[in-house]
């Protein structure tokens, strides 16, 4: 089992600090602290944060090298390990930062989506503690909180447009507003990061010796580094759609086959390492970077006609763990640059599920006095939840024809 992984994140600039507390309120204010719980999935977050976006104090535990070993996430491992340590997560947050229950302004919790059993126990926690403090309670959206959490760590205005590449999302959204989003694509099977993760287990990396201890997203971004992409061409999905959504299952099923062949090539079992695995993680991490890039560029084409952002200042966001594996960051910065929009992330630590996220997405909601509960009666966690409105048809009937990426992006042609 693993220790108790704690951190604390330094303050944020004065100046950034300043700008936050002057979109607030323009009186002055005692500081208003939110405890944030995250517990969606595999790892247990909690945080604590203040409303001129200091994060006080940090605490994670997670549940990787369990489920690595298992080979994927088992929900009622997962929700045992969460039973386990909610409690000593939650006190390391409030124990860093010095901060007692009863000085909290809110306790803001994810609810919803992610693992059912997983959302259950940090939901039930919150609510005992909500009502032994007898302090209002924010739900918070797990999708929402990646999206905000580059308001904590820059200077981001809305609107924007945000991408959310994660193991269990994929997402093409405009966020407007704390809590108002536009959702223009996502996804109609599984994540990139599920993906990349189920090829990694069929290429059987965990026996690589390189990539013994990774996961498996990061296991095929390392040996790509050194493979030759160009030994290996999959089909991109979706290319007759022009819509803004994704699809990575029919690409694994490709890849699966050809890893096949490889194997009665080669004359080795499943389960025994190929001789091509780098060349064959190169040419599956450069076909869901193109996949995911095409998708953007139009979404940026659509927003910018549509008068959805400005030419003049539209910015991409990019979260979520996918959004750590530099090869697609890079992809995807190389086509900000050409269009004209300001790139930025948060911090790869941030990417990750965390408790600082949910923690901010809480002030931010406090702030704008949105969702902020102070009856719990009826909250429910809801394992499946739509982000924004859906607007994904009006993309697919705007049919925008994406250009040539080559002839566009450099990136694409090293």
């Amino acid at each position: 089992m693993n220790s108790i992984a704690k951190s604390l994140l330094k303050s944020v600039t004065r100046g950034r600090a300043a700008w936050l507390r002057s979109s607030s309120s323009g009186r002055g204010h005692l500081r208003r602290l939110v405890l944030g719980i995250e517990t969606s999935c595999d790892d247990t977050g909690a945080a604590v944060v203040d409303d001129a976006g200091n994060v006080l104090g940090e605490a994670l535990h997670c549940q990787k090298e369990v489920h690595l070993q298992a080979g994927g996430i088992i929900p009622v491992v997962a929700q045992q390990l969460h039973r386990e340590n909610i409690e000593q997560v939650v006190k390391e947050a409030l124990g860093v930062s010095g901060v007692s229950g009863h000085e909290l302004a809110a306790v803001a919790t994810t609810v919803k989506p992610g693992l059912a059993l997983s959302l259950e126990v940090g939901l039930q926690y919150s609510l005992n503690l909500v009502d032994k403090y007898q302090k209002p309670f924010i739900p918070i959206h797990h999708m929402e909180a990646h999206a905000l959490t580059i308001r904590l760590t820059h200077h981001v205005e809305f609107p924007f447009l945000v991408l959310l590449l994660s193991g269990g999302h994929c997402i093409l959204a405009v966020a407007q507003g704390v809590s108002d989003f536009l959702l223009l694509g996502q996804s109609i099977d599984i994540a990139p990061g599920d993906m990349l993760d189920k090829v990694a287990r069929r290429l059987s990396l965990r026996k690589h010796p390189e990539c013994h201890s990774m996961a498996g997203g990061k296991a095929i971004e390392h040996l790509a580094q050194t493979g030759n992409r160009q030994e290996h061409t999959f089909r991109l999905p979706m290319q007759q759609y022009r819509n803004c959504d994704f699809s990575f299952s029919g690409l694994q099923n490709h890849v699966n086959k050809a890893i096949k062949q490889k194997e009665e090539e080669e004359g080795i079992q499943e389960g025994e390492i190929l001789s091509c695995a780098k060349d064959i993680a190169a040419a599956v991490q450069h076909a869901v970077a193109v996949h995911i890039i095409q998708r953007t560029y139009r979404a940026m084409l659509f927003c910018i006609k549509n008068s959805i952002l400005s030419s003049k200042n539209a910015t991409l966001v990019v979260s979520g763990g996918v959004a750590s594996n530099q090869y697609i960051r890079k992809g995807l910065q190389a086509l900000a640059d050409a269009n004209d929009f300001a790139f930025v992330c948060p911090p790869p630590r941030l990417c990750t599920d965390n408790g600082v996220m949910i923690a901010w997405n809480g002030i931010e909601r406090l702030r704008a006095g949105l969702g902020v509960l102070h009856s719990t009666d009826g909250i429910r966690y809801e394992p499946k939840a739509p982000l924004g409105i859906d607007i994904s048809k009006r993309v697919e009937e705007d049919s925008i024809k994406v250009p040539k990426l080559k002839k566009k992006i450099r990136w694409l042609a090293s």
